[in-house]
C-alpha cells in the first residue's frame, strides 16, 4: 500500500476546491487537491458574478484574465459579470503548479490518526496529511485574517504569529490547542481582534499583549490560564471586550495605576474563577464606555468590525455570554452592547456604590459569591439594565424599592439571599415568578404564598453562619485533652479508694451518714392519710 504525506488536502476539483488551493498557493502553501473524475468537470451554465466575487478573483491574481473573458452586465449600479463556468475552472486550474491536481483519487474515507488524518483512496493508497500547524504560515507577510476555529490540532500554536506584522484577525476558538501562550504582538501593532476560547492554553498570559495597542477583542475564555488580574491590560485604550471566564485567575482585583484604565471597555466577563477579596469601589468608575455611549440615542443598530480599512467583510467579531440565564453566542457584538459578569468566584464585601453610574450598562450578573450587606438602592439608577442576577451570595436587608423604577428590567434573580421584608411592587417587579426571590425565607408578599405580617411556626429566624461557629467554637475552645485525661485520673483514683472501703468495712456508719447528709430523704405522707380532692 503506497503511502505519501502532504501539508494539506483539499477533497473536489469544483470552483470552491480550486480557489482555496490557489489561495494557499498565493501564500506559500503547498496543498493537493483530489479530485474523482478524470479531468476537470467543466459542464455547467454561466455565472453571474458581483462586485466582491471579482475582488476575491482579483485577489487571486485571475480578475485581469476573466474580464476579457466576460460579458458585462449593464444598467447595474456596481460591477457585475457574466462568466462561463469552464472558463472559470480552466483558470483557476491553469494558475496552480504542476502536479497540484490529482485526477481519478476518489476518497473512500478519512481516518482520524491524534492531531493527524489519514486519507484513504480508492485504488488504495493512503495521504498521511502532517497535521501540526506548519511555521510555514508565518510567511503570508500579507496575511490579515487568520481563522482556524472549530478544529482538532492537539498542539501548541507557532511562536512565529506573533511577530505576523500585517495579522489583524488572530481565531484560533474551539481547536484543541494545549501549551503555553507564545509572546502575542511581540513584533506586531495591528490586531484588533484574538479570540482563542475553549483550548487547553496554560500559564500566564504574555505581557507583549502590551504592543497591540490598537487591540478591541480579547477573549482567553475556558483555557487553564492561571495567572493574576492583568490590570496592565487596562493601558489598552481601545480594548471594548475583555473575556477571561473559566480559567484559574485568581487573587484581588487591582486597578491600574494610569490615569485612563479600559475606558472603551463594554463587554467585561471574568466568571468561573478563582477571584477573591472586595470589589474595588473606584475599579468600576473607570469604564467610561458604560457611562455614556457614542451614539446610543440615534436609533440604529451598529457593529463592531475588526477591518474598517479592508474590502474584505466575511468576518465579524462573535462572543459567548450568559444573558438572562442562558448561554447565549452573540454572532455579532453591538456597539451598545455592555455588561459585566463576575459570577462563580470569591469576591466579598458589600456591593459597591459607583455601580450606579454605568447609565448604559444592560446586563449585571454577581451571583455565586460571598458578597454581604444591602442591595444598594443607588442600583435602582441603572435605567438601561435589562438583567440582574445577585443570588447565592449573603445579601440581608430589604429588597429596595428604588429598584422597580428598572423599566426595562426582564431578568432578575434575588434567590438564596437573607433577604427580608415585603417584595416591592411595579411595572417590572409584577411580571417576575418565584424563583427570582426562592431561598429567601424571611421574604413575604406577591409572587410569594407567604404573606407579609405572618409568621411561620416551623420557621426560625436564619442565623448566620459564622456566629453558630463562634459560639460552639468558644464552648469547645475549653475541652482539651490535657483538661480530659487530668478529669479521668482524679476519677478514677477517687472511685478506687471509696470501692476499698465499702467493700472492707461494708456500710460503715461515717460514710451512710455523709451521703444521707447531703441527701436528706424526703417527708412523704402514707397514701391513707393524704387528703382527697372534692369533686
Amino acid at each position: 500500500m503506497m503511502e505519501t504525506e502532504e501539508n494539506i488536502v483539499t477533497v473536489g476539483a469544483g470552483i470552491a476546491g480550486l480557489a482555496t488551493s490557489l489561495a494557499l498557493h498565493r501564500l506559500g502553501l503547498r496543498s493537493v487537491v483530489l479530485e474523482s473524475a478524470d479531468s476537470l468537470r467543466a459542464t455547467g451554465f454561466a455565472l453571474a458574478l458581483w462586485t466582491n466575487a471579482w475582488r476575491a478573483l482579483d485577489a487571486l491574481g485571475i480578475g485581469g484574465s476573466l474580464r476579457q473573458r466576460s460579458l458585462s452586465i449593464t444598467g447595474v449600479e456596481y460591477e457585475s459579470r457574466c462568466v462561463r463556468r469552464k472558463d472559470l475552472l480552466e483558470t483557476l486550474a491553469n494558475e496552480l503548479p504542476q502536479g497540484a491536481i490529482r485526477y481519478s483519487s476518489k476518497v473512500d474515507s478519512i481516518e482520524e490518526s491524534g492531531p493527524l488524518k489519514l486519507v484513504h483512496l480508492a485504488d488504495g493508497s493512503t495521504i498521511r496529511t502532517k497535521g501540526p500547524l506548519s511555521s510555514s504560515i508565518c510567511n503570508m507577510i500579507k496575511l490579515e485574517f487568520l481563522d482556524l476555529s472549530r478544529n482538532n490540532f492537539s498542539i501548541s500554536i507557532p511562536s512565529c504569529l506573533g511577530s505576523m506584522s500585517s495579522l489583524k484577525v488572530l481565531d484560533l476558538r474551539r481547536s484543541n490547542f494545549t501549551g503555553n501562550l507564545s509572546p502575542l504582538c511581540a513584533k506586531s501593532t495591528s490586531l484588533s481582534t484574538i479570540v482563542l476560547n475553549d483550548n487547553h492554553f496554560e500559564g500566564t498570559l504574555p505581557v507583549s499583549l502590551l504592543n497591540c495597542s490598537g487591540l478591541e477583542v480579547l477573549d482567553m475564555g475556558n483555557n487553564a490560564i492561571n495567572d493574576l488580574f492583568p490590570s496592565w491590560l487596562g493601558t489598552l485604550q481601545e480594548l471594548q471586550v475583555l473575556i477571561l471566564k473559566s480559567n484559574v485567575f485568581h487573587g484581588p482585583i487591582r486597578t491600574c495605576q494610569t490615569t485612563f484604565c479600559f475606558p472603551k471597555l463594554r463587554i467585561f466577563d471574568l466568571s468561573h474563577n478563582e477571584f477573591s477579596g472586595s470589589l474595588p469601589a473606584n475599579f468600576f468608575g473607570n469604564f467610561k464606555a458604560m457611562i455614556k455611549l457614542e451614539g446610543e440615542d440615534t436609533g440604529q443598530i451598529e457593529y463592531m468590525k475588526p477591518h474598517e480599512n479592508t474590502i474584505y467583510t466575511s468576518y465579524d467579531d462573535s462572543v459567548s455570554l450568559v444573558i438572562k440565564g442562558q448561554d447565549v453566542v452573540l454572532e455579532r457584538i453591538s456597539t451598545i452592547m455592555t455588561t459585566i459578569d463576575l459570577s462563580s468566584n470569591h469576591f466579598e464585601g458589600v456591593i459597591q456604590q459607583t455601580l450606579k453610574d454605568l447609565s448604559s450598562l444592560w446586563l449585571l450578573n454577581l451571583s455565586h459569591n460571598n458578597l454581604t450587606g444591602d442591595i444598594p438602592m443607588e442600583l435602582g439608577k441603572l435605567n438601561t439594565l435589562e438583567a440582574l442576577d445577585l443570588s447565592w451570595n449573603r445579601l440581608t436587608g430589604k429588597i429596595p424599592q428604588e429598584l422597580t423604577r428598572m423599566n426595562f428590567l426582564a431578568f432578575l434573580n434575588l434567590s438564596h439571599n437573607l433577604l427580608i421584608g415585603p417584595i416591592p411592587q411595579g411595572p417590572q417587579f409584577n411580571t417576575f415568578e418565584n424563583d427570582s426571590y426562592g431561598g429567601n425565607l424571611d421574604l413575604c408578599g406577591p409572587p410569594l404564598s407567604k404573606q407579609c405580617g405572618t409568621s411561620d411556626p416551623s420557621h426560625a429566624p436564619q442565623p448566620l453562619d459564622s456566629e453558630e461557629d463562634e459560639d460552639e467554637s468558644y464552648f469547645l475552645s475549653g475541652f482539651t485533652w490535657e483538661s480530659v485525661v487530668i478529669g479521668y485520673s482524679f476519677g478514677l483514683v477517687v472511685g478506687t479508694v471509696l470501692w476499698s472501703l465499702m467493700f472492707k468495712y461494708r456500710k460503715p456508719e461515717w460514710f451512710v451518714e455523709f451521703f444521707e447528709g447531703i441527701f436528706p430523704k424526703k417527708m412523704r405522707r402514707s397514701n391513707k392519710t393524704r387528703p382527697r380532692r372534692r369533686i
